[in-house]
């Protein structure tokens, strides 16, 4: 008996053949069913409705942050437009392969989505008479407000506008909803673009000429003749600047929408976005396509925009605005003024804009007061969002003829100030845990709290100009400038700027990524202007109705009072007022929830943070920040003051040691006196102190007229200074004369500095300080360099010693800012008791890149990806970072208890510092005003590695 597995159909035919033929072969059949294939097809599109959701909120990589939110609220029950998202995925595809591939992969999965809509809507996308109109919109994985492209009411038609004003019986509605698509879809599929800076909006240009015609000021006062004028001129316009014709085929019109979407991924904002807040260009973006419900069908339909916070200073409260009979667009462009939702916002909206509650009530009532039930379900809906994402939220809504449908939801954008606010209330209030309130902050995001507000004192005496809404809270001085481009054409040249704006939109965020702060006549607290102010920490003021703005001229006018471009205002983003000239600042504190973040931090971190800091006020700023030592003190800032200079020029001139050491004997008290005063600043923790080390020729003149100035002073010729100067120069100092070789070539230099600091350590013990000191030898490449160093420090101290009669325990180390040093850190290790990371030098003599020259290339290879980040901001990881963790090891393999840790700029990095976490320094040092950035960062480096 055989026995035989059947594998295909085939086969059994055969075998059963036989047998019909009268065979009676010996074999025993076991038949295997071996399923089909599974399909390897990639799904492109995705689902969502009240019937069928096919996504999630984890799926946020391929959804985007958008598409995948409204699939997770129609899971939740929440009321949502159905529709389908085309995936990230495609994008992608769209960006390597183009149009036509993409349309082939998508088609059919489209169609099918589509025709999901219609079941679920009742209507019939391409029909006459009761026309499915669709909204499509961009949706990245990380939330990017304006900077991609929307269409509304798409499906629209000159027959489909007729069957919709009879459909509704509102004629101008139809028309107005046909003059909008048309409008988006000749500026962002077609690409109808201005001509020049009168021609802002080609658009908006026929509109205010149909205005002026009719004799009428606002959009909504044009009837719907007038709307269906707009359309024939509009189209008129196309046709002549394009030399085509609108498109009237809704299927065309959508796949020309679905591809611009893909299209404005890399449109000049979007990269402009990115490039701000760090987005990978390869993430792309899903497009997401909604049936279109209309807040403009009247008087019991609006539109809005919400926040489960406030977003400009985390309180717990309910807030955002709306607009009666209006599409979402009308509410963050900042035409008409916004209502509020709450009753609550509603009076302190009034308050700010000192309106009277009679005003209030008449002319812009809350949705609370006109809307009692579809306030108390759009309540319903927020908490369930907040709840459910355990995270302030940023919803948006229409009401369509008294029905509330949620058209997004995501994580809200908030100043640095309401992130931490939100976060411990939210922790306060048993929503999330410590981890996760950690978490919640972008340490980045805490420098808007470090830098200075206005001092209040000088606030009284402050006039102020107008009153707008607190948009974005913080402290800006600056000259006025009107447009963009012009404001970073300013800032380029060392200006403060703020730009002063009708309103803000996508094309102006260069400008704004440069001003001090944004102050705008129109717009709410959810205008354009606001949400990007808020993400950017940039302090905003919006909806100042009494400040008229004349591009043409360039001036803004207030009650009769003129001011132009270049003239000084402050703004209050935490008030709304706008104030003349410059204001004066005071520091501000670590206090409050953000005092309780920072201790909170500082229970999951492990390493430790210190500060660059070179003078007693500096030390004092970051113990206040948290510092737990210095890890940089650069002694030759200390030299450029007053009669320092000239004793350090004095050296210089000097012909024999004998000069030299008369003139250093001048510094000595000066330099213990600064040591002193760090001691006593970081009594009870470690100061760093670096001998000197930028080559000689910056302390002389390099131009003639203050080398005569020099002369005079030092009472020397011209000749002689000159002589100097040419005997100093170098052709790359960067890499000369300076770090340790200068005190092995004048070691005279290295005992001054020696005896000043170990004189201040004794001096300070003696008044009951704890002082931990630490001498640090500069840009060492070979053990003999270091112990050379190291044998004149030791001598002098031994010296000082003997002639006072006590001591002080002290560590000798080095800065490693050569790859050599790197390379050979273990031979290094044995006789240094600290290594500290200079990665600023250690980053050019690895890149071989010199930081001065690097702006003339460095932009382009950002811009090229060759390089993702700045290098000289945040590490290489992979060049530079390898030689760190090489140190590290070596150093560690022969000295167990070596000090380590990093001194240059990419100590105040986040990515940088977890970067450093990981290779195990014991510490990184920063700027005393990132100090609290690094203690933050340092602790979510933690939190993550226990994950």
């Amino acid at each position: 008996m055989v026995t035989i597995f059947m594998l295909s159909d085939d086969i059994l035919l055969f075998f059963s053949h036989l047998h019909c033929l009268g065979c009676t072969p010996k074999y025993h059949i076991v038949y295997l069913v071996i399923p089909p294939p599974m399909s390897t097809q990639t799904k492109y599109v995705y689902v969502f409705s009240s019937s069928k959701t096919e996504g999630e909120a984890s799926m946020k990589n391929l959804l985007g942050g958008k598409g995948a939110n409204l699939a997770e609220m129609c899971r939740l029950g929440i009321v949502v437009p159905p529709g389908f998202t085309i995936t990230t995925e495609a994008c992608t595809e769209y960006t390597q392969k183009g149009k036509k591939h993409v349309l082939n992969l998508i088609k059919a999965e489209v169609q099918q989505s589509v025709a999901l809509i219609e079941s679920e809507m009742g209507k019939k996308f391409g029909d006459n008479a009761d026309p499915l109109l669709l909204s499509v919109r961009s949706g990245a994985r990380a939330s990017m407000p304006g900077m991609m492209d929307t269409i509304l009411n798409l499906g629209i038609n000159d027959e489909a506008v007729e069957g919709l004003a009879r459909k509704t019986g509102n004629e101008r509605f139809a028309w107005d909803s046909y003059r909008r698509f048309v409008q988006m879809y000749g500026d962002v599929v077609m690409g109808l673009k201005p001509v020049s800076k009168e021609d802002h909006d080609p658009f908006e240009v026929i509109i205010d000429m149909l205005k002026a015609e009719k004799r009428v000021k606002l959009d909504t006062d044009l009837e719907a003749d007038d709307l269906r004028e707009l359309v024939q001129r509009f189209k008129a316009l196309i046709r002549a600047r394009l030399g085509r014709d609108f498109p009237t085929d809704p299927w065309e019109q959508l796949w020309g929408s679905v591809m611009a979407v893909f299209e404005s991924w890399n449109n000049d904002r979007a990269r402009v976005y990115r490039e701000l807040n760090e987005i990978p260009e390869s993430w792309g973006t899903a497009v997401n396509v909604q049936a279109m419900v209309f807040g403009n069908l009247g008087n019991s339909s609006a539109t809005g925009v919400a926040f489960t916070r406030d977003a400009g200073t985390g309180e717990d409260l309910f807030n955002g605005e709306f607009l009666v009979n209006a599409q979402g667009e009308d509410v963050v462009a900042g035409i008409r003024t916004p209502q509020q939702i709450t009753l609550e916002g509603s009076h302190r909206w009034a308050q700010l804009a000192c309106i009277s509650e009679e005003e209030r009530r008449s002319q812009y009532p809350s949705l609370e007061e006109i809307m009692p039930e579809v306030y108390q379900q759009l309540v319903h809906a927020e908490t369930t969002l907040e709840n459910h994402y355990k995270d302030m939220q940023d919803v948006e809504f229409t009401i369509q003829e008294g029905k509330l449908w949620m058209l997004q939801t995501r994580n809200g954008k908030r100043t640095g100030a309401a992130m931490v606010r939100i976060a411990m209330e939210m922790l306060r209030q048993g929503m999330i845990d410590e981890k996760t309130a950690l978490m919640r902050v972008g340490p980045d995001r805490l420098d808007e709290l470090l830098h200075p507000i206005f001092d209040t004192e000088a606030l009284k005496d402050a006039r102020v100009l107008a009153r707008g809404l607190p948009a974005s809270p913080g402290a800006a001085t600056g000259q006025i400038v009107f447009f963009a481009d012009e404001a970073e054409e300013w800032a380029k040249k060392g200006h403060s700027v703020i730009l002063v704006r009708l309103e803000t939109s996508p094309e102006d965020l260069r400008g704004m990524s440069v001003a001090k702060g944004i102050l705008t006549a129109r717009g709410g607290m959810t205008s354009h202007a606001a949400v990007v102010a808020r993400g950017m920490g940039k302090c905003c003021v919006s909806g100042a109705g009494a400040i008229h703005v004349d591009y043409k001229n360039h001036t803004m006018t207030i009650e009769g009072q003129t001011w132009h471009e270049g003239d000084w205002i402050s703004l209050n983003g935490s008030t709304g007022e706008v104030y003349e000239g410059q204001i004066t600042t005071m520091e501000a504190a670590l206090s409050g929830d953000f005092g309780e973040l920072m201790q909170l931090a500082d229970k999951y971190r492990r390493m430790e943070v210190r500060a660059n800091a070179d003078t007693p006020e500096e030390a004092a700023i970051a113990r206040k920040f948290g510092a737990t030592g210095i890890g940089l003190c650069r002694t030759e800032h200390m030299f450029f003051e007053g009669e320092r200079i000239i004793a350090v020029r004095e050296m210089i001139l000097a012909d024999d040691e004998t000069g030299r050491r008369k003139a250093l004997a001048k510094l000595l008290p000066m330099q213990r006196g600064d040591f002193e005063g760090l001691f006593r600043e970081m009594n009870g923790l470690p100061v760093t102190i670096r001998l000197l080390d930028p080559p000689l020729h910056e302390f002389v003149p390099q131009d003639e007229d203050n080398q005569q100035a020099m002369a005079r002073e030092m009472k020397v010729s011209l000749g002689k200074i000159k002589m100097r100067v040419e005997e100093l120069h170098e052709f790359n100092p960067m890499m000369g004369h300076r770090g340790c070789r200068l005190g092995i070539t004048y070691p005279e230099i290295t005992e001054m500095q020696t005896r000043a600091i170990i004189e201040a350590a004794l001096n300070m013990k003696v008044k009951g300080m704890d002082v931990r000191a630490e001498i640090m030898v500069p840009l060492v490449g070979t053990v003999r360099e270091f112990n050379a160093q190291a044998e004149v420090i030791s001598r002098t101290a031994e010296s000082v010693f003997a002639e006072r009669g006590e001591r002080i325990q002290f560590l000798i180390g080095t800065m490693i800012e050569t790859p050599r040093a790197a390379l050979i850190a273990d031979s290094v290790g044995k006789q240094a008791e600290f290594f500290s990371f200079g990665t600023n030098d250690l980053t050019q003599l690895t890149l071989g890149f010199s930081r001065d020259d690097a702006g003339k290339f460095l932009p382009h290879y950002l811009k090229k990806g060759i390089y993702e980040r700045d290098p000289f901001q945040s590490i290489d990881q992979q060049g530079v970072g390898l030689l760190v963790q090489m140190a590290v090891q070596k150093g560690r393999a022969v000295r167990k208890d070596i000090e380590l840790g990093i001194c240059g700029e990419h100590g105040g990095d986040p990515a940088s510092v977890e970067f450093f976490h990981r290779t195990g320094l014991d510490y990184v040092s920063c700027s005393p005003f990132r100090v609290p950035i690094a203690r933050l960062a340092a602790t979510q480096a933690a939190i993550r590695e226990l994950k």
